[in-house]
């Protein structure tokens, strides 16, 4: 199938790579057909682009890569609506807020995006740990963990992006 985005063209996504929210994201209840987006070219974020509306898209982190312990506890309402037996086999990830000035780029730490891999099955779930923060700062923990390890992408660190539609790269023919 082919999928319109505002940011990377059309791009040929197979059936086996859509991910499906039953009910929806916040806000967004009405569009509940997406694909994770791999930008070689980024290497820091990943997108959740929806496959009904080209203009929707999000930049999305996994949480390890700016902090050190993120504990989610799932309902077991969220664990059914993702077919989890257990809270495990998924992967979380954390819509990012990046604003004009991205040093004060910030984390939705309290509602995660949660992908169960085998079933295609996604869900954002509201987390009931009063700690965690709806805009958690978290350039300051990304440049740490960058100058850190100068010559590694982000994304690399921690390779669980396997899932992912990797976006086609542009010819210096095509840019010209």
């Amino acid at each position: 199938m082919l999928v319109k985005t505002t940011r990377f063209g059309n791009i040929e996504v197979q059936e086996q790579e859509v991910l499906t929210f039953p009910e929806g994201l916040l806000g967004f209840s009405d569009f509940r057909k997406f694909v994770l987006l791999d930008d070689p070219n980024d290497e820091i974020f990943a997108w959740l682009q929806s496959c009904e509306n080209a203009a929707i898209a999000f930049p999305v982190l996994e949480p390890e890569l700016f902090t050190k312990k993120y504990e989610i506890t799932l309902a077991k309402t969220d664990l059914d609506v993702l077919k989890l037996s257990e809270p495990t086999g998924y992967r979380a990830f954390c819509i990012v807020t990046i604003p004009e000035d991205p040093t004060q780029m910030t984390a939705n730490m309290k509602a995660p995006i949660l992908i169960n891999i085998a079933e295609r099955l996604a869900k954002q779930c509201v987390l009931q740990d009063n700690q965690l923060a709806i805009k958690a700062a978290i350039f300051a923990d990304l440049q740490a963990r960058y100058i850190q390890n100068p010559d590694k992408s982000l994304k690399g660190e921690l390779a669980h992006l396997d899932f992912a539609v990797k976006v086609p790269t542009k010819s210096p023919e095509a840019t010209a």
